[in-house]
């Protein structure tokens, strides 16, 4: 097992970094089609919610909890989906997504349905410093 956090190559590529929490990494997935929102606990070798500490796991509910409220509210979805599957990245990191009636995916899961769609530059900068007011997150710590 791993004893230094290090993001998993393939969540780096897939995503944009917006920072910090208590206890975990906050990723935007780089896809326009849905506000994405990726948490990471930043502990080592990780790749299952049994394996943290029973205060990492009550951190991981909380940041989980705040974020998917904040999301819903700022973006009036209709439904907010929020998933820790593994399957092709086994690092464990846990997915909020924002969900409307009619979006490209809808009602079916997002994986796999479009390719992605990316942000393009000043939309990801827009976006990434948005998500870091809402989630109260100072970047000048990053």
């Amino acid at each position: 097992m791993a004893t230094v956090f290090e993001l998993d190559p393939r969540l780096a590529a897939d995503t944009l970094h917006v920072g910090d929490g208590p206890l975990c990494r906050v990723l935007l997935m780089n896809d326009a089609r849905y506000p994405w929102v990726i948490l990471v606990p930043r502990v080592a070798g990780i790749t299952e919610l049994y394996q943290l500490t029973p205060v990492q796991r009550q951190q991981l509910l909380d940041e989980s909890v705040q974020l998917g409220e904040r999301l819903m509210t700022h973006f009036a979805g209709h439904k907010l989906n929020v998933a820790a599957l593994g399957n092709v990245v086994a690092q464990l990191h846990v997915h909020h997504i924002v969900r409307f009636h009619g979006d490209d995916a809808w009602p079916g899961p997002v994986w796999g349905r479009h390719p992605r769609r990316p942000y393009g530059p000043d939309v990801a900068s827009e976006r990434v410093a948005a998500l870091r007011r809402l989630i109260e997150i100072d970047d000048a710590l990053d």
